[in-house]
């Protein structure tokens, strides 16, 4: 957390003053409020983030984590984001039709890869862009492609859209009544390198990181312990808009008073 805050605030300020994507607020100093108590910080558990398809390790781990930031002062309070479930088909019809506008520049022309044997500019296009991009790549081109075409667009991108914005508002009716929200990182432990291979899984696996994505609302995940052979678990900590430097400080006061963060798994 200390690392993130300075970089935050290298990061942020005058600099981006012709940056039509940020908005025109004095630069933080995050590091200034790293050493704060945390005494009253009221800590959001949603409850969806805590039923079935959450792992026992996982939870148990978790939980720990939660009796640490009890121990330092902090207050539990139960909130509900309602809409969790459907993070996961909102941002896979939303990412992929970034990534299919995004990328279609990439066609061996101007930028990126351009394949050495071709025989026109059409065959160049196809052998560029299939050498160019990996299977995930081109999975989420084909999806995008398809919910941005012509009678498409509005059974699929438009309503995403605005359930994500129903998404949003979920958060700020919970940050009513909590100033942080905490809760797994994902349903299971880390999977060993190389053994999910299924795309779907690996979709479903961003359950809990998809919504506050969705919501444009800061987050981090920091370790939080070690579950089935050893694998480690991360906590999640979801801040609201504006509020970096509280988000920091909840995550630089757990791992002061925990050494997860120096202890190397034990299952990779």
């Amino acid at each position: 957390p200390r690392d993130c805050a300075l970089l935050l605030s290298e990061m942020c300020g005058p600099d981006l003053d012709r940056d039509s994507t940020s908005l025109d607020v004095p630069a933080e100093d995050f590091t200034a409020r790293l050493n704060d108590g945390i005494e009253g910080l009221r800590i959001g558990i949603p409850a969806e983030f805590f039923g079935e398809g959450l792992s026992a390790d996982v939870r148990a781990a978790v939980d720990g984590a939660l009796k640490e930031y009890e121990k330092l002062g902090a207050r539990l309070v139960p909130i509900s984001l309602p809409r969790t479930e459907l993070s996961i088909p909102v941002y896979y019809i939303l990412a992929p039709a970034e990534a299919s506008s995004n990328l279609s520049r990439f066609d061996g022309v101007k930028f990126g890869h351009r394949a050495k044997d071709y025989t026109d500019l059409v065959d160049m296009y196809k052998k560029t862009r299939a050498e160019g991009f990996g299977d995930e790549v081109k999975r989420r081109i084909m999806i995008g492609a398809y919910v941005l075409s012509e009678g498409y667009y509005d059974a699929y991108y438009l309503q995403a859209q605005k359930i994500r914005r129903m998404i949003a508002d979920d958060f700020q009716a919970a940050f009513q009544q909590c100033d942080v929200i905490a809760g797994p990182a994902a349903p299971t432990v880390a999977w060993q390198l190389g053994s999910q291979r299924d795309p779907l899984a690996n979709y479903l696996a961003d359950i809990f990181t998809l919504p506050a994505s969705l919501a444009g609302l800061p987050g981090m995940s920091v370790p939080a312990g070690f579950g089935e052979a050893g694998m480690p678990v991360g906590l999640q900590l979801i801040g609201n808009y504006f509020k970096e430097g509280q988000l920091l400080n909840a995550a630089h006061r757990f791992q002061q008073a925990t050494d997860f963060h120096l202890q190397a798994p034990k299952g990779i």
